[in-house]
């Protein structure tokens, strides 16, 4: 059985804003045969005026950028072919036609190391800022199972670099690039310094990753740390005063789909669920006295007890029919925070809550209503701050919550430390 076939060398067809690469050209060798054509990376490159097309050889005399000489290189190309002819040999003594991948893997046994350190420098190379990004997102997303809120945050990221600079590469992002890139989020998307730091923080962990990959030699990042001024941020969360309010208002005969939001935001306060799970609630993980649930977050499997109020909630509901055997009647975030707003205005939760932040160095003080701060969140908080405040072991809270460590739960804990004054006349009961 004899194969057909034509091995070719020739230098990789390049171009570079539109021009040609005609310096440091990767030597390509080409093997044609029964219609098939595969290409492979020799580890090789030469200048386009220092390549004899015709004999598929380097110019006698020449060397490449380095140091390695015609003759180094001819041999070697020389080898490769011989190579590749022993196993087309091979194959016909066994009389079968080998695949492509067969012929491939056959080649790269004996040179592996070689071909895969050229493939990695050829797509280091050839990837881009975006592109980079983009693949980052894809494993990462992947490999932490990122929620949809995570791939959105990271699509606003990627807008943002991208209205900055779409043509913005690795190399460029010096200290003084990344200043720029501050300020411009700073004046042009009027953004806080918490939000910065948050885009930063985002942009960061990409850059660490680009670096593992090979993709990134510039590493400037890691010691840009401007100064951003920032406050830690308002819990909004109801008393329990707030907390008996909003349960016994009267919700108007004109605006009775309050009513429903009500209730579920009042689950959320009586179960410490955030929005999402009490959303994903179904009726199989209600038990006698509990629930059962995995949080769509974090994916933590918990169990929660039933309190007289989060159980009349459930009970509200157990005999009417909601789509995809929901528990309770939810609806979309956006609409639920909406409809707290006004419900919290209708109810006079009113206080007046001062948040403070800051725009570079300028401190904003900013005094709302609380019910235009309320939001889904909220009744998780008010749950936590509650609890906390009732005298609740902080454990026991976080087996309810998940929470894994104090650290996030601190803000919580110097909330219900107000309480202490009132715990301490207990000792006087003595």
């Amino acid at each position: 059985m004899n194969i057909k076939r034509n091995i070719i060398f020739s230098l990789e067809s390049r171009k570079k804003n539109g021009i040609p690469v005609i310096e440091n050209v990767p030597i390509r060798m080409r093997v044609v045969y029964a219609g098939n054509r595969i290409e492979f990376t020799t580890g090789y490159r030469i200048d386009l005026a220092k390549w004899d097309a015709d004999k598929q050889h380097v110019k006698n005399g020449c060397t490449n950028k380095l140091k390695q000489t015609a003759s180094e290189i001819n041999t070697d190309l020389n080898d490769y072919s011989t190579t590749i002819q022993n196993i087309f040999k091979e194959f016909e003594v066994l009389e079968v036609v080998p695949e492509p991948m067969e012929l491939k893997e056959a080649f790269n046994r004996k040179y592996k190391k070689n071909q895969e350190k050229e493939e990695s420098k050829e797509n280091t190379s050839t990837i881009t800022f975006f592109s980079a990004f983009d693949e980052f997102v894809k494993e990462c997303g992947t490999q932490n199972n990122w929620t949809e809120s995570t791939y959105k945050k990271f699509k606003t990221v990627k807008n943002h670099l991208m209205k900055f600079d779409e043509n913005i590469t690795f190399e460029s992002l010096d200290e003084p690039r990344l200043t720029e890139y501050v300020n411009y989020l700073r004046n042009k998307k009027d953004f806080r310094n918490s939000s910065i730091e948050k885009q930063l923080k985002f942009v960061k962990w990409f850059l660490r990753w680009s670096i593992r990959k090979g993709y990134n030699e510039n590493n400037a990042f890691d010691t840009f740390k401007p100064k951003l001024k920032t406050t830690q941020k308002k819990v909004i969360f109801l008393t329990a005063d707030e907390l008996t309010k909003l349960r016994e208002y009267s919700v108007p005969e004109t605006k009775k789909y309050l009513d429903r939001v009500r209730d579920i935001f009042l689950f959320c306060c009586f179960s410490g669920l955030r929005y999402s799970d009490v959303f994903n609630l179904k009726r199989t993980d209600i038990k006698d006295n509990h629930i059962e649930v995995t949080t769509i977050k974090t994916a933590d499997s918990l169990i929660i007890e039933l309190n007289n109020h989060s159980k009349a909630i459930l009970d509200k509901y157990k005999d009417i029919h909601f789509e995809n055997n929901k528990a309770l009647p939810v609806i979309t975030t956006q609409k639920v925070n909406d409809y707290l707003k006004e419900l919290g205005e209708l109810a006079g939760i009113d206080e007046p809550i001062r948040e403070t932040y800051y725009k570079g160095n300028k401190r904003i003080d900013e005094v709302t209503p609380k019910y235009a701060l309320l939001s889904t969140h909220a009744g998780r908080r008010t749950f936590i701050c509650n609890a906390l405040s009732l005298g609740i072991p902080a454990q026991v809270v976080m087996k309810w919550t998940g929470h894994s460590d104090y650290k996030a739960m601190k803000p919580y804990i110097d909330i219900a430390d107000a309480t202490k004054v009132n715990a301490m006349d207990k000792f006087n009961q003595l």
